[in-house]
């Protein structure tokens, strides 16, 4: 399998430290405010990992920290008259429930930055005491000109973070790229202060993730990710604060993923484009917008758009409708194995096996989903073409079987829609359909009878050979969520 590691700018190998077991690591929230999709977007992409490297048999740890002492926690709560770690319970409570209902597995551990404030002062004292850290004014700084190979992951010179950054003059540090490790607490942080041996504070924000990921999963991580924002200066400074520590590799593999981007602009809350889980949930479910995420690569940027939602609903409901055609049909015929038509028998055999081999190319090749999913919809394309009497039941479960398969990885189960869906609610569409094809009919015409229309066109069609035509027909049906089913001379249809 081979994961791109940003800190080598290639993709490489993935060979775990221990054969068998594999420990994640991925920056969690920093709990504020309501989830965002973008927030979602890079948890989706690490759920993926996590489920696909389970498939493959490995033991996977996964840790997914929650940073519930921050300045713009206290800010938050400042503003809105309540106790900041109040405040913090409350959206760490959101956050679960959100990410649960996107369906993303629970990890292994959700270490918080106050459950853990031993352990940060611990890795701050080794800092003071090898000589890379100081104390001015009760903070504790990290000194970055104590190290050679700071901006190795980031591929920056400390001129060139200093000019980006435009980072104020600070007396209190000695260098202007150095960060805090302590944060001497302010006139009335009582409440999220604690004792150290450089008096009353708080950890800064790098030191939490560097204490938490070691405790958990030891001095090297396999893997350590976050979206690509968090490059610099989150993960830069993560890796000195450890590896000047231990004088180890701190992670094998870092693992980034790009922005979402709303409209083509970044998303804020000055722009008025910003866009919470919850506002998504309300309108669409939850798998078209993971089919939305995962149709583009993780390390690629993703413009999120509703028109962009609503295309993804429509791409799922055309994989649930071809795994619902085959449970359907299997469950109606039990164990039979239908007629023997060895040609059509071949051609779904074939469809199965060549989604499969390319599913798992894809997905061995840096998680490459749209490619996963490309694979998925050739399938259903095929499914929903043969005629499974012919292909017969063994033929018809191998399909199934794969289709959930690949569905679980993907975090997709290809099940029937809750939603119910009456056919008033497509018919302007169907009308759209109709007329496309030269069939004119009113408005005063009901759904049911533009449906049928359709079907006498595509049987017409069928009769005179024309396949490639009436498969056209029934793949836009299929989008509709109206599954076609020939038993012999008659053709039915029903929602799926």
């Amino acid at each position: 399998m081979l994961l791109y590691n940003t800190l080598t700018r290639r993709k490489e190998e993935f060979v775990p430290l221990e054969e068998g077991k594999v420990g994640i690591y991925v920056c969690g929230p920093t709990v504020y405010d309501y989830p965002h999709i973008g927030h979602a977007r890079t948890y989706i992409a690490f759920d993926v990992l996590v489920r696909y490297l389970r498939w493959k048999g490995y033991k996977v740890t996964y840790v997914v920290n929650i940073t519930n002492v921050d300045d713009k926690i206290i800010a938050r709560a400042k503003e809105l008259g309540k106790d900041p770690r109040e405040l913090a319970d409350d959206f760490e409570r959101i956050f679960h429930e959100d990410m649960a209902a996107l369906g993303l597995v629970r990890a292994d551990f959700y270490p918080r930055v106050t459950d853990h404030i031993e352990d940060i002062i611990r890795l701050v004292e080794k800092l003071v005491e090898k000589g890379y850290a100081y104390v001015s004014r009760g903070s504790v700084y990290f000194s970055v000109e104590k190290v050679k190979d700071y901006g190795k992951l980031s591929r920056q010179s400390l001129e060139d973070m200093i000019a980006g950054a435009r980072v104020e003059v600070d007396k209190s540090k000695r260098h202007p790229m150095d960060f805090a490790l302590w944060k001497r607490a302010k006139e009335g942080e009582k409440d999220v202060a604690w004792d150290s041996p450089w008096g009353r504070g708080r950890p800064g924000w790098h030191i939490e993730c560097s204490a938490m990921s070691t405790k958990y999963l030891g001095e090297t991580l396999d893997i350590h990710g976050g979206a690509r924002d968090l490059i610099f200066p989150h993960h830069e400074n993560e890796i000195m604060q450890v590896e000047c520590v231990t004088e180890k590799v701190f992670v094998r593999y870092w693992l980034h993923t790009g922005f979402l981007m709303v409209g083509g602009e970044k998303m804020s809350k000055s722009l008025g484009n910003f866009i919470t889980v919850r506002e998504v949930l309300k309108k669409y479910p939850p798998e078209a917008f993971r089919l939305l995420v995962l149709k583009a690569h993780y390390r690629s940027p993703i413009d999120f758009t509703y028109d962009a939602l609503e295309k993804a609903q429509r791409s799922y409901r055309r994989l649930a409708n071809a795994a619902a055609r085959l449970r359907a049909w299997i469950q109606e015929h039990g164990e039979g194995e239908g007629v023997e038509m060895e040609e059509e028998r071949r051609l779904l055999e074939a469809a199965v096996e060549k989604a499969k081999e390319e599913f798992f190319e894809a997905m061995e090749d840096d998680l490459s989903t749209p490619r996963a999913l490309a694979s998925l919809f050739t399938l259903a394309r095929e499914v929903q073409r043969v005629d499974l009497n012919d292909a017969g039941v063994g033929e018809a479960k191998k399909a199934l079987e794969f289709f959930e398969e690949a569905g679980e990885i993907l975090g997709l189960p290809l099940m029937e829609p809750e939603e119910e869906v009456s056919l008033d609610k497509v018919k302007d569409r169907l009308l759209s359909l109709a007329s496309r094809y030269g069939v004119e009919m009113g408005k005063e015409a009901s759904a049911e009878e533009v449906l049928e229309a359709i079907i006498a066109l595509r049987a017409d069609l069928r009769g005179r050979r024309e396949y490639g035509e009436a498969d056209k027909i029934r793949e836009e049906l299929s989008n509709l969520g109206i599954t076609l089913e020939d038993k012999g001379d008659r053709t039915t249809w029903r929602f799926v």
